[in-house]
């Protein structure tokens, strides 16, 4: 019986330690939601609906890089070019200082169209750099991340992108009205997203050779899966999830500029693997990487309301991102 109390306690610790970073964040959650007398509102809660949305996308096209045992530096760029791609499609051909004249006013699912398959293309091309260049994931993405800021920036001019479509970005900011709670439509487009991409992940060859290859990529050739190819479709699904996030955040913050989607892949990387994913491959889920999002993002939006510098902020988040690895790691070793 004492050998069994034993095993509990120390069962209990290891899980504690596992999931420090989650504790920490709810007991985050209550002490602000004690303090600050305006953190448990429907308004605050449907703004944090509408964050965990966009960055919940980004972060699952993220999770297949990681499960691969890869990862994927560029996908904030991705996410900024698109939005900016999205910006001057949908601008009103009839406003002042239209950046492009000839396209402005294009039709809404078109330019969702052209939105992914512009982060599609990034994502091919990340793919192939990786599959046959035999360039490592984080060297290949963090060059393509560089090269398509500079891209973005001469598609831009460097200028702020306003005057849009006005249903368009009706969408971004408004929602289903339950009552006093505003679901906003992009938690909805969030949410079919997550249940695509977890039958892609389980149902499908897809998902199967997707975890193979990240659990032993030798092994997994061996026993017939296309490695190449697995990393090329991964990619590509990436920079598609990339695109349409880039949509969506544009819709949200009715504007676009070179600058939007800075650090979102890490923070993506840093949710993903507080929900689970692990950055050694062949582990991770699709309501892990939710929980993961929702987690990080609570952890934002806590420290804004307790009256943290953004400067602090930003320290802050450094430190969660590093401690999520080691916790990571540590899991790892401790399953060998």
């Amino acid at each position: 019986m004492e050998n069994v109390n034993v095993k509990q306690r120390v069962s209990v610790k290891e899980w504690l330690i596992e999931n420090a970073l989650v504790v920490v964040i709810i007991l985050m959650v209550i002490y602000t939601a004690i303090s600050a007398n305006n953190f448990l509102n429907f308004h605050n809660l449907s703004n944090i609906l509408s964050n965990v949305a966009v960055r919940y996308i980004i972060a699952l096209g993220v999770s297949g890089c990681l499960i691969i045992k890869g990862t994927d530096l560029s996908a904030g760029r991705i996410v900024g070019i698109t939005a900016v791609v999205t910006g001057t499609l949908l601008q009103r051909p009839d406003a002042a200082g239209v950046l492009y004249g000839n396209i402005a006013g294009t039709p809404i699912p078109v330019a969702l169209v052209i939105a992914m398959v512009v982060g599609l293309l990034f994502g091919l091309i990340n793919g192939l750099i990786i599959a046959y260049l035999k360039v490592p994931p984080f060297i290949a993405t963090l060059g393509t991340q560089i090269a398509i800021f500079g891209l973005n920036q001469l598609y831009s001019r460097n200028s702020p992108i306003g005057s849009l479509n006005q249903s368009f970005t009706r969408f971004g900011t408004q929602g289903l009205k339950l009552g006093p709670v505003t679901i906003p439509w992009l938690a909805f487009v969030a949410l079919v997203v997550g249940i695509v991409i977890f039958i892609l992940y389980r149902k499908t060859v897809y998902g199967k050779n997707m975890y193979a290859l990240g659990g032993n990529e030798v092994a997994a050739e061996v026993s017939g899966v296309n490695t190449n190819r697995t990393k090329i479709l991964v990619f590509t699904v990436a920079g598609l999830l990339y695109g349409l996030a880039g949509f969506l955040l544009t819709a949200k913050t009715g504007s676009a500029a070179v600058t939007l989607g800075t650090g979102y892949e890490l923070e993506a990387i840093a949710a993903a693997t507080i929900g689970g994913v692990s950055t050694t491959g062949g582990v991770g889920t699709v309501p892990g990487i939710l929980i993961g999002v929702l987690v990080f993002e609570l952890l934002k939006t806590c420290l804004q309301f307790l009256g943290i510098s953004p400067e602090l902020t930003l320290v802050f988040q450094g430190a969660v991102i590093v401690i999520a690895v080691a916790l990571d790691i540590r899991k790892t070793l401790r399953r060998k």
